[in-house]
């Protein structure tokens, strides 16, 4: 059985393959994002490179192999199926969840996975817009239209779908300024010389940085109103 350490490392390498739509992902990636330092990643990368399941090449970067794909496939749709179903079972906000399915996803059978998926009707998003795998790694709830909030032009009427950075101060920050998913804005003013948007939802005016707002993909509502 896969340690730990190697499966998280893994499912690291996809979301950040998924994220950039590259499938090459650099060793400075994966020490941002374990939050761990180069050389222990330049030698976790040679011990996954000899059990097959990446590719690596010093100085360029590390792909996932067949195998290791299917592995991280199998831990991403873990994470997110726990999730929701924390949230839609034992109430748990969207900024609590991470972590417990952290510990959860390598504990859980695959039979009490399915069973989770089957409980909840084969879900196509987790509670921040993330599309789950289905059990034959398929992405259920990806959407092709969702772009960040910083490309839309003033005027145009957008419904957030997914959260891309979901670091928990950030979630509870969404979620105090009423930008939770599905939440409706009309986008006021985009100003990237300045690197601020400023939206309105529920009438009340919303101004973020550029930085925060990419974070943020969203879809366009073109027929709906929204309330200033």
């Amino acid at each position: 059985m896969p340690s730990l350490t190697v499966e998280n490392y893994l499912k690291a390498i996809l979301q950040i393959t998924l994220r950039s739509r590259s499938k090459q992902v650099t060793t400075g990636q994966l020490a941002e994002a374990l939050n761990v330092s180069p050389g222990t990643v330049t030698s976790m990368l040679k011990t996954l490179a000899e059990s097959a399941l990446v590719t690596y090449r010093p100085y360029e970067g590390v792909t996932l192999n067949e195998a290791g794909c299917k592995l991280a496939m199998r831990m991403l749709r873990r994470h997110r199926l726990i999730e929701l179903f924390l949230v839609q079972t034992l109430n748990l906000q969207w900024d609590q969840v991470h972590e417990e399915a952290e510990n959860m996803e390598h504990a859980v059978s695959d039979f009490l996975i399915d069973r989770i998926d089957h409980y909840l009707g084969q879900p196509e998003t987790d509670p921040h817009g993330d599309p789950i795998p289905s059990v034959d790694g398929v992405m259920r709830g990806h959407d092709p239209d969702a772009v960040p909030l910083t490309s839309c032009s003033p005027g145009s009427k957008v419904k957030i779908v997914r959260v891309i950075d979901q670091n928990p101060e950030f979630l509870r920050y969404l979620s105090d300024s009423g930008l939770e998913l599905g939440a409706v804005s009309r986008v006021e003013e985009n100003r990237p010389e300045s690197g601020i948007v400023t939206i309105v939802v529920n009438e009340r005016v919303i101004a973020m940085g550029h930085p925060a707002a990419e974070q943020l993909l969203v879809v366009p509502v073109p027929e709906m109103q929204v309330n200033r």
